[in-house]
């Protein structure tokens, strides 16, 4: 069975590499009696691996238990999995066979492995290297035979680091790993997901298909998507249910996708962040030029200690034109107003300095109104840049495009 056959009959959309992979590494080992163990963030699609592994197996003919570890509570884990005699607890009114039991000669899905007990991780490592467990309150070994392909999406190094899972356990799982990228990183697949979810909302509640702009899609595509795919398909979900045009715009589609932590915008060699937010972003700005106006006040206070004419290097005059830009308080006292060469004349009165002291930070300069001009300004020149093509206007920001489109209508800009 070749790679497009294998999607068709999974039902799995997209053509990004990175899943490509995947696929692929789970029909080679799905004739073995490997370990699996799939990574990959939540709302990815791990649990089509593990489908894909028993029914491509000689397994296929029996059971596939698929458990969800993170969903069982602590006490009763152990006889889920394993089974326990009449009267081993409280409530243990007859026995009962666990999932490796039921399942011999077929496979178990151990999803989010990593929410495991220590006391339960132990006795799956026993099974895995010996294919024997006891039930819950006997002494009786019973033999299985049993495939195990585990999932989590958590960072496995880190949950052994920090004692919550056994490395060794870990090695035994991770015989062959397979990693599921997120949906931000198979771009290319998003519109493609979207429009078959579209196309199943439309068949469910009766209605015309959903349809993107040629700009919404791009907006879609470029969403970083946290959720993933359940994401993605819980919001085509909600769009196809409430909005009443088939056709979906930027504007409307804006408002079905959650707020993002925002990159910081600089238009400085194309360099992004991945941890401001847009309050951080904020106060950025303010500590910039916060700086600026200390460094300026340095300097006048030494043209007006020395008593005379100063002049200045090519940096100083560069600062002294950028605080005439932003900093309407400093331009008031004509202090930016400047060529190479400033008269002290204009400092030497007490109105202006007594003492160094005079110049230690304060902050009566408008804050909030310089801060919009400068973000209005970076994302001008961001526009100009690249000839009003958003998208790439937005990379150079380092925001999502999502954020770039609410500015713009949020400052009125013709881009």
């Amino acid at each position: 069975m070749n790679l497009q056959q294998l999607k068709q009959r999974f039902g799995v959309i997209g053509n990004a590499p990175a899943l490509n992979r995947a696929l692929e590494v789970a029909l080679q080992v799905a004739t073995t009696e490997i370990s699996v163990l799939v990574t990959g963030e939540s709302g990815t699609g791990k649990e089509i691996i593990p489908q894909i592994i028993h029914q491509m197996s000689a397994r296929k003919h029996g059971e596939y238990i698929a458990v969800n570890c993170g969903a069982i509570p602590e006490g009763t884990i152990d006889s889920e999995l394993f089974g326990h005699e009449k009267g081993s607890f409280t409530g243990a009114s007859g026995e009962r066979k666990g999932y490796f039991e039921v399942a011999n000669g077929g496979t178990i899905f151990l999803d989010e492995v990593a929410e495991l007990p220590m006391q339960t991780q132990v006795r799956l490592l026993r099974v895995l290297e010996t294919g024997e467990f006891m039930r819950v309150g006997s002494s009786k070994v019973i033999k299985t035979n049993v495939r195990v392909v585990a999932a989590t999406n958590e960072n496995m190094y880190q949950a052994i680091h920090k004692g919550k899972f056994r490395e060794d356990l870990l090695y035994r799982l991770s015989t062959v790993p397979i990693q599921l990228p997120a949906l931000r990183e198979r771009k290319g697949d998003i519109s493609l997901l979207f429009r078959k979810f579209a196309n199943d909302f439309g068949d469910k509640y009766r209605m015309p298909a959903l349809r993107l702009t040629d700009e919404a899609t791009q907006l879609l595509e470029n969403y970083s998507w946290p959720g993933n795919i359940r994401q993605l398909k819980n919001i085509t979900e909600q769009i196809s249910v409430i909005e009443t045009e088939r056709i979906l715009d930027v504007d409307k589609l804006l408002i079905y996708l959650p707020e993002e932590r925002e990159h910081l915008p600089a238009v400085m060699n194309n360099q992004k962040s991945d941890n401001f937010s847009e309050r951080e972003l904020m106060y950025k700005f303010l500590f910039d030029m916060k700086n600026d106006l200390n460094e300026l006040k340095k300097m006048v206070y030494e043209m007006a200690k020395n008593g005379g004419e100063i002049s200045m290097n090519k940096e100083q005059v560069a600062l002294f034109n950028k605080m005439n830009t932003n900093v309407s308080s400093i331009d008031e006292h004509h202090l930016l107003q400047t060529p190479a060469v400033v008269p002290a004349k204009k400092f030497d009165s007490e109105e202006y300095v007594q003492d160094e002291n005079d110049f230690e930070e304060h902050e009566e300069w408008e804050e909030s109104l310089s801060l919009e001009n400068r973000e209005k300004e970076l994302i001008k020149k961001a526009l100009d840049k690249h000839k009003g093509k958003r998208k790439y206007a937005a990379q150079e920001l380092g925001i999502s495009e999502r954020t770039l489109y609410r500015k713009i209508k949020e400052y009125e800009i013709n881009g």
